[in-house]
């Protein structure tokens, strides 16, 4: 049960991956490595690591991202003590990775060392259980199964996941974490199996920004497409023409000031592409001011078919 629940949240943190902040990026330029700490363990137990050795070796292998195997070799044998042989076995399997359902299936072929380890064996288990599920979710196509993933943390363990970012912009992780069975008990007297994930929010902001830059596009602090601006304090008349817009799927916000500055500083410094303006003499006339707020270009719409008006200007011509 324990581990259903953990398949549960891990599919749910795919979907936020897939569809939400990365996929603003852009839908096919991240990847989520994932690997199982109990793999790691049975593993380096395979290749013959002393058990008290265990946690420091997948912190070289943490590495592995960052320096050649034959860096982290030389520290793993002159720093750490491990013999050329069992570092260089260690290597032959961290070069492991693919599409997951296609490496679990060789992982667990008839003379795979990894059935002969009780670790491995629980972990590899679990994995299935995991990428059938992500498979029948239709995630799996994000995800590569790594066994060079280690995340150095000692506190894992189960399933490890890393998303990483895999453009021109080079920052590392921009999500990660895993199942730590331990953890929460360390500071207190009740044992809490518990799954955590952690987003790396200026990162996805660095290259969201340099994205942009690539693409001559102005950075904006806001989705808002167009700002309903009231020159008064009638309030209603704003949420009346803002639920229009929005019910209609477009992106606004409104603004009630008797100063017009305050609207045009507002959409100016959000870049907000397009303004309702409404006054007195608008109000009275049945129409709206409409602004391009890029040209600064303003003509008349009727009030009723402002919102058909905006859906012709924001919809991209074919």
């Amino acid at each position: 049960m324990i581990f259903k629940n953990m398949v549960q949240y891990l599919l749910e943190k795919f979907t936020i991956l897939e569809y939400g902040l990365v996929c603003a990026l852009t839908s096919n330029n991240f990847v989520v490595k994932l690997n199982h700490r109990k793999l790691l363990d049975g593993m380096l137990d395979i290749c013959g690591v002393p058990p008290e050795k265990f946690r420091t070796i997948c912190s070289s292998i943490d590495k592995l991202d960052k320096q050649t195997f034959e860096q982290i070799k030389r520290e793993m044998v002159e720093e750490k003590g491990l013999t050329i042989e069992t570092a260089e076995k260690i290597g032959t399997f961290v070069k492991e990775r693919g599409p997951p359902l296609e490496l679990l299936s060789k992982l667990k072929q008839e003379g795979s060392e990894f059935l002969g380890n009780n670790a491995s064996v629980a972990a590899l288990t679990d994995l299935e259980i995991l990428f059938t599920a992500l498979e029948k979710s239709k995630c799996i196509n994000k995800v590569v199964f790594d066994l060079s993933l280690a995340r150095g943390l000692d506190y894992y363990t189960g399933v490890i996941f890393e998303a990483v970012f895999k453009g021109a912009t080079q920052v590392g992780s921009i999500a990660a974490g895993g199942r730590y069975d331990n953890l929460i008990g360390m500071f207190g007297t009740k044992q809490v199996p518990a799954v955590g994930t952690s987003l790396g929010i200026e990162r996805v902001f660095n290259i969201m920004e340099q994205l942009q830059k690539d693409q001559n596009q102005a950075i904006r602090a806001t989705e808002t497409q167009v700002l309903v601006s009231i020159f008064g304090n009638d309030l209603s008349q704003a949420a009346e023409l803002v639920s229009e817009l929005w019910n209609a799927k477009l992106k606004a916000e409104y603004m009630v000031n008797k100063r017009p500055t305050k609207h045009f500083d507002r959409a100016e410094e959000s870049r907000i592409p397009w303004m309702i303006l409404v006054g007195e003499r608008e109000q009275n006339e049945g129409i709206v001011r409409l602004r391009d707020t890029t040209t600064r270009e303003e003509i008349l719409v009727p009030r009723s078919r402002i919102v058909e008006e905006l859906q012709r200007r924001l919809t991209p011509s074919s």
